[in-house]
C-alpha cells in the first residue's frame, strides 16, 4: 500500500507542500486544493503547472479531490437545473486536470446529510419525509456516474460525515442501486463513520474491499450526544483501538491503493504542519512505508 498526503494540509501553496512531503520521505499526493482554493475551481492551465512542481519533486499525484455536490440537500437540486450544472462544470473540470496530471481518481461527494434516511411503521411519515431521499440520490447520482464512465475515469465517493453516504452500507447501497458501475468506487474515511457509530473493523473492510480505492486515516474522538469532534494525534483517538488491525488486513489483502494522511491535527500552540509532522511519523509506523 502507498502511504499519501492530502496536500493542502501542508501548504495551499503546492511546491511548498512538496517539499515537505519530500522532507519525510512521503511522495503520494492527493490535491484538493492549489493557490489557495478549491482545485476544480483553478484554471485548467494550472494543472500544467502542477504537473510540473510534481515531477520536480518525484511526487506522484494519486487523487483530485474535488468538492463537487457537497453541502446541498437532495431536496434542493434537480438534475439539469443552474446549481447541478454548475456542479457538474466542476467536476468535469477536476476530471480535466486528472487527465492531465495522469491520475486515475476524481473524487466526488454525496450531497447533504439527511439525519434519518429509512423509516418504517409510521417513521416514514413522521421522520424520514416518506423515503424520498435516497430514491432522489440515485436519481441525482445516475448522470455522475454516467460522465465517469464517459469519460473513463474513477470517481471516488467519500463517507462524509455530513454527508449522504455515512458508512461503508450506505455506499454499498448506492453501488448496487445505481447498477455496479465499474467506474464507481468508494473513498473510504473510518474517522467520518465512526461519527455514526460504524467501526473500522477488519470485518468491515471486508465488505467493500472490493469496491474500496483510496482511504483517508485521521483520528478524533466524538460525542455525538454532544454533537462535537476533537482531532487528535493518530493513534490517541477513537480510532487508535483499529488502527493495528486495519494496517494488517490491508497488507494480508495487498491493498494497492493509497493510504492518505488527512492532515487536520492542529497541536495546541502549534499549526498544521507541526500536526503533520507528528501524524506522518505515526502512520508510517502503523501502515508501513509507501512501495514505489
Amino acid at each position: 500500500m502507498k502511504i499519501g498526503v492530502i496536500t493542502n494540509g501542508l501548504s495551499n501553496d503546492f511546491e511548498e507542500a512538496c517539499r515537505i512531503m519530500c522532507e519525510t520521505g512521503v511522495r503520494y499526493a492527493e490535491i484538493q486544493h492549489h493557490n489557495g482554493i478549491r482545485i476544480e475551481y483553478n484554471p485548467i492551465e494550472e494543472a500544467y503547472k502542477i504537473r510540473d512542481i510534481a515531477a520536480k519533486y518525484n511526487i506522484i499525484p494519486v487523487c483530485v479531490t474535488t468538492h463537487a455536490f457537497v453541502g446541498i440537500p437532495v431536496s434542493a437540486i434537480e438534475v439539469g437545473d443552474p446549481k447541478y450544472e454548475e456542479q457538474m462544470g466542476l467536476l468535469k473540470n477536476g476530471i480535466r486536470v486528472a487527465k492531465i496530471l495522469n491520475v486515475p481518481l476524481v473524487r466526488s461527494m454525496c450531497f447533504s446529510k439527511q439525519i434519518v434516511t429509512f423509516g418504517s411503521h409510521g417513521a416514514e411519515n413522521w421522520m424520514t419525509g416518506g423515503n424520498k431521499a435516497w430514491s432522489k440520490l440515485l436519481e441525482l447520482y445516475k448522470p455522475i456516474i454516467e460522465l465517469a464512465e464517459q469519460e473513463e475515469i474513477d470517481l471516488v465517493v467519500e463517507n462524509g460525515a455530513n454527508g449522504m453516504i455515512s458508512s461503508t452500507v450506505l455506499f454499498r447501497k448506492l453501488y448496487e442501486d445505481t447498477g455496479k458501475s465499474p467506474r464507481l468506487k468508494f473513498l473510504w474515511d473510518p474517522a467520518n463513520a465512526l461519527c455514526y457509530g460504524e467501526k473500522p473493523t477488519p470485518e468491515v473492510y471486508e465488505s467493500i474491499r472490493d469496491i474500496c480505492a483510496h482511504i483517508h486515516i485521521k483520528d478524533m474522538t466524538v460525542d455525538p450526544v454532544k454533537s462535537t469532534v476533537d482531532i487528535r494525534n493518530i493513534g490517541r483517538g477513537d480510532m487508535a483501538p483499529y488502527l493495528q488491525d486495519l494496517a494488517q488486513v490491508l497488507r494480508k489483502d495487498d491493498y494497492q491503493g493509497c493510504v492518505s494522511l488527512e492532515n487536520i491535527y492542529q497541536p495546541e500552540g502549534k499549526d498544521y504542519v507541526d500536526g503533520y509532522r507528528l501524524d506522518i511519523v505515526e502512520l508510517k509506523k502503523i501502515f508501513g512505508d509507501e512501495i514505489a
